[in-house]
């Protein structure tokens, strides 16, 4: 079982280890210290030594941080989290602030009247650092980088990950390191740049085709990389965790160094290096003295964004079989919920997680499983625990988002299921987040458009009953990678163009506090649309996903015609694909579940 379902958050610390902190800080002669929940890999994932924001104030979530002031603690949470985190604070020590509507700048200039705020360099980027300077000027309080106080009070704080990496196929990656190296490096020679530093876990194996073990359900190596004109690569990672194998697949323009090594190389660099301010730690930029430093793309974002036929290939195996192992668990499901009253959400997390394990080809889960009934589906990012498990009761919604790696692929689905009878009202919110799903798998639109343009899409018919979601409706997702994967996104903010081979989410949702969640997902990517009308070149997305909707929920007469011939069409699509991959009980359950509308 990869899945565990202990507490991992306690609120009933947070007081001490705040009172603690600020100890530490004022005897520093400090006014405040930043705690992200990022680690120094940006990383939204992080090794439990990392989750220093989870330690100091009980919240768990995968994005935000703390300002640690004299007189107050302000959290930043997204829209994701808002529910969560009345649950996760000691709300008379921590205060909840909405971000992005609230700034961390402005917040600051509020609560602290002057005075320096400390913060770790290698905790947060040279544009996070930028942007924050730019909102306190005029101001009297400064910030400086400074060591990590949490660091200094965490007595029991986990040792650093040792997971061994290994290599990823060729063929599943679709092009040798060499091959990828050289290419990047004719870019850095035409930008007139001698080297790229690399501080994305995800970058670095993707170029160097490996992958590792230092994060759970995120296949990735922890380490800072240099790219050098001609595709040589210093790796900075502990060498305990390349094997003799793996060493034997790097060619000899691949050298690794330990991680303390990576300072002095930043230091003895010359000529013109390429920084990414929006990825690298701020401490990077700091430490390039020598060289004439330019700000810069990561080098592999965009090409390991756009997936070759090989990755796109691997993803569509993987997810007709995690499709297949997704019907033999929805069949479970229905008999379960029709004949077991006490089923409980953990009941329904390990079944699935079985009926993965069951293919023998699950590497990990991609994530902790999301698996809320009734009001805990409203819940954007719940994990279920021993203490929070509830009975999946008759007549609610149960929402359910999970995903597996495979080596040849990563897979994100969410599906919402009706148990028993749960009223008209969910039906119609189910059927309106449907139709923003229809809205953006039919979509196709002019090459050059970005994210930010067909967010709206998935919005439309929620906006039109005054309704609407706080979370975008989609996220990148890497080849046996990390589930999130930028630069690409479908939201309101991207201004990233979307191009052929990038992989997204497509999911929309609903939520509605202390009564249920809806959301629905499938995975998405982008290819060239057929010709039509005045030839444009336009793109459109192809799904990956085939799992049938659950039809009960869907008010069938709230669809246009086109939204129904769609639903039809996948449908269908779902049962010839999948419904030779199983067995026969799932198979007569498929039927049934993909029948016309």
């Amino acid at each position: 079982m990869f899945q565990s379902f202990e507490t991992t958050s306690d609120p009933s610390k947070g007081a001490a280890r705040l009172a603690a902190l600020r100890a530490a800080l004022a005897e520093a002669g400090l006014a405040g210290f930043l705690v992200p929940r990022a680690d120094t890999h940006q990383g939204e994932y992080v090794a439990a030594r990392d989750e220093r924001l989870s330690w100091l104030t009980g919240f768990t979530g995968s994005a935000g941080c703390a300002v640690v002031l004299p007189d107050v603690a302000g959290v930043f949470i997204d829209g994701r989290y808002r529910v969560q985190v009345k649950a996760q604070l000691d709300l008379s020590v921590y205060t909840p602030v909405t971000w992005p509507e609230v700034k961390v700048g402005e917040w600051i200039r509020k609560h602290l009247a002057s005075g320096t705020i400390g913060f770790d360099p290698w905790l947060h980027t040279a544009y996070e650092i930028e942007q924050l300077e730019s909102m306190l000027q005029d101001h009297p309080v400064t910030i400086k980088p400074v060591m990590n106080f949490v660091d200094s009070i965490w007595s029991d704080q986990p040792a650093y990950p040792v997971g061994r990496a290994f290599a990823h196929p060729v063929e599943l990656a679709g092009e040798i390191s060499v091959a990828k190296r050289a290419r990047l490096g004719a870019e850095l020679r035409e930008a007139k740049q001698d080297w790229a530093v690399i501080t994305l876990p995800d970058s670095i194996c993707w170029l160097l085709n490996l992958r590792g073990a230092d994060i759970p359900r995120n296949p990735i190596l922890h380490s800072f990389a240099i790219l050098a004109v001609d595709g040589g690569v210093r790796l900075f990672t502990d060498p305990a965790k390349i094997p003799p194998e793996v060493m034997t697949s790097l060619d000899t323009k691949v050298t690794v160094l330990p991680p303390r090594a990576f300072e002095a190389a930043l230091k003895s660099l010359t000529g013109t290096v390429r920084v990414d301010k929006a990825t690298a730690p701020f401490a990077v930029s700091q430490l390039v003295t020598r060289a004439r430093l330019v700000w810069g793309d990561d080098p592999c974002r965009w090409p390991k964004a756009r997936k070759n036929a090989s990755e796109i290939a691997g993803m569509r195996e993987a997810h007709l079989r995690d499709g297949a192992a997704m019907v033999e668990f929805l069949s479970w499901l229905d008999e379960a919920t029709a004949t077991k009253y006490a089923l409980t959400e953990i009941d329904v997390v390990t079944a699935l997680e079985g009926y993965r394990s069951a293919t023998n080809a699950l590497h990990d889960i991609s994530f902790d499983t999301i698996c809320g009934t009734g009001p805990n589906g409203a819940i954007m990012h719940y994990r279920v625990t021993n203490e929070t498990n509830r009975p999946v009761h008759n007549n609610e919604l149960l929402l359910i988002d999970s995903g597996a790696q495979f080596a040849d692929g990563t897979t994100d689905i969410t599906r919402t299921i009706a148990v028993g009878n749960p009223g008209a009202e969910a039906r119609e919110c189910y059927t309106r987040v449907l139709q923003g799903m229809i809205a953006i798998s039919r979509a196709r639109w002019p090459k050059g458009l970005a994210g930010r343009d067909l967010d709206g899409l998935a919005r439309y018919h929620l906006w039109l009953a005054g309704q609407d979601f706080d979370h975008g409706t989609g996220h990148g997702v890497g080849t046996f990678l990390s589930v999130h994967e930028g630069p690409q996104r479908l939201n309101r903010i991207s201004e990233v163009p979307l191009e052929v081979g990038m992989i997204l989410s497509n999911e929309p949702g609903y939520y509605r506090e202390g009564a249920f969640g809806i959301r629905l997902e499938n995975l998405i990517v982008v290819q060239p649309a057929p010709p039509l009308g005045d030839k444009r070149e336009q793109l459109c997305f192809e799904t990956l996903t085939f799992v049938p909707l659950d039809r009960r929920l869907i008010l069938a007469g709230n669809l246009s015609r086109g939204e129904r011939e769609w639903v039809d069409s996948y449908h269908a699509e779902v049962l010839a694909k999948i419904g030779p991959r199983v067995k026969r009980k799932a198979q007569d359950w498929l039927k049934m579940a993909c029948e016309p509308l």
